[in-house]
C-alpha cells in the first residue's frame, strides 16, 4: 500500500526550504525503492516548525519538524514511512498543543488536503455548502448568512449578510463579486494560506455569493508579492471550471458564475475597497468618495459585493452546517471563529483559528509562548500597521470587535505583531506616519500632508526640540487625520501613534543628559 508523505508548498514553508526537503525526500525514496507518494499540501500554520513533514499511518498522521534537507536520510533510517521515532518527531499532528487547542472551521482543510485535488476537497466536506445553496432561493441564502452573524474579516467588521442583501435588491443588468485578497497588513498571512492551501473553499464561497446576489462574474484581487497564491488560485479556478463548479451552469443548476484572478502592483491603499475597484478597472488606485456605495455602484458602476478572503471562505461551512452552528461560536456581536495570525518577536509564530473571545494575554503568553528573545513583552500591535499598540495592562482584552474598539484599538485582519522591551515606541509611532506618507494615494489633504508633518514632528520630539509642545502638536495632528481623512489609511494611522503616546509616554521624553552625552 502506498504511503503518503506530506511536505508543504505554502510560501512560508518554501521560504524555509520545503522544496529542498521535497527533492531530497523524492531522491531518497526512489533510491530505496519505497512505495511512497509525496503530496505537496498547504501549511498547518505552525510556522516555527516549518517545513513540517507529515506521514500518513493507520493511527493517523505523524509530524516531524522543522525538517531540513540534510535530515531526510536519518528520518527514513528511523522509519519515517511507518511513523518511526526520531529527534524531530512531534507525535500525532492533531495532538500538537498549538493545533489541538484550535477550533478550525474556515481552515479545517488547510494543511490536510492536496490543494489542487477537487476529489480531496470533496472527500473532506467540500462543495456541500454550494450544493445546498443552488437548491435555495437567493434571499434564503442571504438570510442564512445574515443569521450566522458573519462579519467582514478584512477589518471593518461589517455584517456580510447586509452587504449581500443590498446587492441582491439593487437594480442592475450585471453584478459582481470582488474578493479583496490584497493582504498588505504587517503580520498577516491568513488570506495567502487559504489561497495556497485550500483554494476551492474560496471558489465555493464566491460561487455561493454570486448565486445569492445574482452576480455572474467574480474577481480575486491580490498583490503581485503573492506569486504562489496567484498560480495556485489560477490552477484551481481552471480545475473547477472543467468540473462544472464554475461556468454557465454551476453544478448543473442552470445558474451561471465564473471568476478570475487579477493582480495589483502592491499599493497598500488598494486594500481600501473603492481604491481596489479603481485598480481593477485599470485606473490609478485612489479612493472614491462615498456615496454611492459599491453595493449600489461598484465595479464598472454595477452593484458589487466586496468581501475579504476569510469572509468568503467562511461561507461554505455556514451553508453546509447552518447559521446556528456557526453563530454558536464567539461572543457578543462577534460570532464564529477568527484566524489569529501571531508574528513578530514571538516564540510560536503562526495561524491560530479560534472562536472570538480569547483574552489577548492568553494568545501572547500561552499560545504564542512569549517572546522569541526571552525578554518581557512590551507591546503588541493588533490589526496591522494601522492598529493600536497595547501594553500588558490591556492584555485582559477579549478578542472581540467591540471590546477592542472600547479600548481604542481594532482587530483589523487579526494580525498580531509582538515587541519585547527593547522596542522604542517613538520610532514605532514615526514609522506609522512614514508608512502613511509613502502609501497615501494623495487624494485628501489630512492623509497626504498630515502624515508628512507627522514624521517631521516625531523627528523633533526625538531630537529633544520643544518635546512637550511637539507632543501636543502630534496629538492634534492625529485628531485632524482621524476625523478628516477620506478613508481608513489616514483615519486609522492615528491609532498606533496615539496608543504609543498614551501607553508608553516615557519613550516620548528626551533622553537623560548623561545618556545623550554617551
Amino acid at each position: 500500500m502506498t504511503t503518503k508523505i506530506y511536505i508543504p508548498r505554502d510560501a512560508a514553508a518554501l521560504a524555509l526550504g520545503a522544496d529542498k526537503v521535497a527533492k531530497a525526500m523524492e531522491e531518497a525514496v526512489v533510491a530505496r525503492g519505497l512505495d511512497v507518494a509525496i503530496v505537496r499540501n498547504g501549511s498547518r500554520g505552525l510556522h516555527w516548525l516549518e517545513p513540517l513533514v507529515e506521514v500518513e499511518t493507520p493511527e493517523g498522521r505523524v509530524a516531524y519538524g522543522p525538517v531540513k534537507a540534510r535530515d531526510v536520510v536519518s528520518l527514513i533510517d528511523a522509519g519515517l514511512v511507518s511513523g518511526g521515532d526520531h529527534a524531530l518527531c512531534l507525535g500525532k499532528t492533531e495532538d500538537i498543543p498549538f493545533l489541538k487547542q484550535q477550533t478550525r472551521l474556515t481552515f479545517e482543510r488547510c494543511g490536510v488536503i492536496d490543494p489542487l485535488s477537487l476529489d480531496d476537497y470533496r472527500s473532506h466536506g467540500g462543495l456541500r455548502g454550494l450544493a445546498n445553496a443552488i437548491a435555495m432561493e437567493p434571499m434564503s441564502i442571504v438570510t442564512q448568512v445574515t443569521e450566522s452573524g458573519l462579519r467582514g474579516r478584512g477589518g471593518a467588521g461589517f455584517p456580510t449578510g447586509i452587504k449581500w442583501k443590498t446587492v441582491l435588491e439593487a437594480a442592475g443588468d450585471r453584478k459582481y463579486i470582488v474578493c479583496n485578497a490584497d493582504e498588505g497588513d504587517s503580520g498577516t498571512f491568513a488570506d495567502r494560506m487559504i489561497m495556497e492551501g485550500d483554494p476551492f473553499v474560496l471558489i465555493e464561497g464566491m460561487a455561493i455569493a454570486g448565486i445569492a446576489t445574482g452576480a455572474t462574474k467574480g474577481f480575486i484581487y491580490t498583490r503581485s508579492e503573492y506569486p504562489h497564491a496567484i498560480a495556485t488560485m489560477a490552477q484551481a479556478i481552471e480545475i473547477a471550471r472543467r468540473a462544472g463548479v464554475l461556468g454557465p451552469s454551476v453544478l448543473g443548476s442552470g445558474r451561471a458564475f465564473d471568476m478570475e484572478v487579477r493582480t495589483g502592483a502592491g499599493a497598500y491603499v488598494c486594500g481600501e475597497e473603492t481604491a481596489l475597484l479603481n485598480s481593477l478597472e485599470g485606473k490609478r488606485g485612489i479612493v472614491r468618495a462615498k456615496p454611492p456605495l459599491p453595493a449600489h455602484k461598484g465595479l464598472f458602476d454595477c452593484p458589487t459585493v466586496i468581501n475579504n478572503v476569510i469572509s468568503l471562505a467562511s461561507v461554505p461551512i455556514i451553508m453546509d452546517k447552518g447559521a446556528a452552528f456557526y453563530r454558536d461560536f464567539g461572543m457578543g456581536r462577534s460570532r464564529g471563529t477568527i484566524p489569529i495570525q501571531i508574528a513578530g518577536n514571538v516564540k510560536h509564530a503562526g495561524l491560530f483559528e479560534t472562536a472570538f473571545g480569547l483574552a489577548l494575554g492568553e494568545i501572547i503568553d500561552h499560545i504564542g509562548g512569549g517572546t522569541a528573545t526571552g525578554r518581557p513583552v512590551k507591546a503588541v500591535q493588533v490589526g496591522g500597521p494601522l492598529g493600536a499598540y497595547f501594553p500588558r495592562a490591556l492584555f485582559d482584552t477579549p478578542f472581540d470587535y467591540e471590546a477592542f474598539a472600547a479600548r481604542d484599538g481594532l482587530i483589523g485582519h487579526a494580525g498580531i505583531v509582538v515587541f519585547d522591551d527593547t522596542a522604542d515606541m517613538l520610532k514605532q509611532a514615526r514609522f506609522a506616519m512614514e508608512f502613511c506618507a509613502i502609501e497615501s494615494c494623495g487624494k485628501c489633504t489630512p492623509c497626504r500632508i498630515g502624515s508628512t508633518r507627522g514624521v517631521e514632528v516625531a523627528d523633533k520630539i526625538a531630537a529633544g526640540i520643544e518635546p512637550e509642545k511637539n507632543r501636543e502638536l502630534l496629538s492634534d495632528l492625529c485628531n485632524t487625520m482621524k476625523f478628516g481623512s477620506l478613508c481608513a489609511l489616514g483615519g486609522f494611522t492615528p491609532y498606533p501613534v496615539v496608543s504609543a503616546m498614551t501607553h508608553f509616554p516615557d519613550d516620548f521624553k528626551p533622553a537623560p543628559v548623561a545618556e545623550a552625552a554617551e
